[in-house]
């Protein structure tokens, strides 16, 4: 996270106590890195969808004000900010009827900055999928590759979410990277 403002955790706290000032004061706050976080979730993506960056950043914002979550910090925040962007693009994807793996749809590549696979492209949708079956099978496995791929978390910042050390933060991304690979039909970098 680039934006390491400890106002950011008050501010939650006081947003999830029923202030609803602190979510205006909160918004300037923390726009650029959703944005960041928007960019991020648009990688791979056709440069014509017609979800940008920025509509991306501002259903995903609707979403999230529209939520009764007990916001723990600033980490907690922007990782369900990049789960609901993710969940924005993946409900995009299925109400403009995208068949699986049709020419139309949406893309995301697995490259070794976004899930550390190389190979084909995959679909939005079956990577959405491949997350839900890791997250059923080890659901920590799932919150981390969330994190830090989606969320843009460091390793130090995921394991105070999780409670884990940063060695074993490592341990399950590379388990994850290998296991997303596999279903998805790609093959795994080395870490």
């Amino acid at each position: 996270m680039t934006n390491p403002n400890p106002e950011i955790s008050t501010l939650l706290a006081s947003w999830r106590s029923g202030d609803q000032s602190a979510l205006d004061r909160l918004l300037p706050i923390i726009y650029d890195e959703l944005h960041r976080i928007a960019s991020r979730q648009r990688r791979g993506e056709r440069d014509d969808h017609t979800l940008d960056t920025t509509a991306l950043l501002h259903e995903a914002y609707l979403r999230l004000v529209g939520t009764n979550v007990e916001w723990v910090d600033r980490q907690h925040f922007f990782a369900v900010a990049a789960r609901t962007m993710r969940r924005v693009l993946v409900d995009h994807a299925r109400s403009h009827g995208r068949a699986k793996r049709s020419g139309g749809a949406v893309k995301v590549s697995l490259d070794h900055q976004q899930l550390a696979a190389e190979a084909r492209p995959a679909d939005l949708i079956d990577l959405d999928e491949a997350m839900q079956r890791l997250s059923a099978l080890d659901e920590r496995k799932g919150r981390v590759v969330e994190l830090h791929y989606f969320g843009g978390l460091s390793y130090d910042e995921i394991a105070a979410v999780t409670e884990v050390s940063p060695a074993t933060v490592h341990r399950e991304l590379r388990m994850a990277r290998a296991w997303l690979a596999r279903e998805l039909g790609a093959e795994p970098d080395d870490p």
